[in-house]
């Protein structure tokens, strides 16, 4: 038994054929659609979460996610992620500056390249270490 519709409404079957389409047709265009709706609330949500929480990666808005009702796998989240620009950026590791090639003093040639030690206290070297301080301020320990 069919169940009733309302009055003005028109079916699958009718609409189908008003257009010249078979019923199959239309439903299996239907089952390849379905995922894309699925895919663009589950975009919806991802950048929802991403633009509140910006230093969130994939991982942590995966969790939102769950926590929220979505069932997505971690690589779907960080491809979608990707595919929108939604991954956060990290702070790049401190590197000091060490070498100031556009100087305007004369270069010293390397004394010691072409040395043949043979004993002790020929040649002494030095180095520079740099220590990142809390305050923001660097510091030159020479060695």
């Amino acid at each position: 038994m069919t169940a009733r519709m309302p009055q003005g409404s028109t079916g699958i079957e009718q609409m189908c054929r008003l257009a010249g389409v078979s019923r199959a047709g239309y439903y299996r265009y239907w089952q390849r659609s379905a995922p894309r709706q699925e895919e663009t609330g589950l975009r919806d949500v991802i950048q929802r979460l991403a633009l509140a929480n910006r230093h969130y990666g994939y991982r942590r808005i995966g969790a939102l996610l769950g926590r929220e009702g979505w069932q997505a796998n971690h690589k779907r989240v960080l491809r979608l992620m990707g595919e929108d620009n939604l991954l956060c950026l990290r702070n790049r590791p401190f590197v000091p500056r060490t070498t100031d090639s556009k100087h305007s003093w004369r270069v010293v040639p390397n004394l010691a390249r072409g040395m043949e030690l043979t004993g002790i206290n020929q040649l002494w070297v030095a180095d520079i270490t740099y220590l990142h301080m809390p305050c923001g301020n660097d510091c030159q320990h020479g060695s």
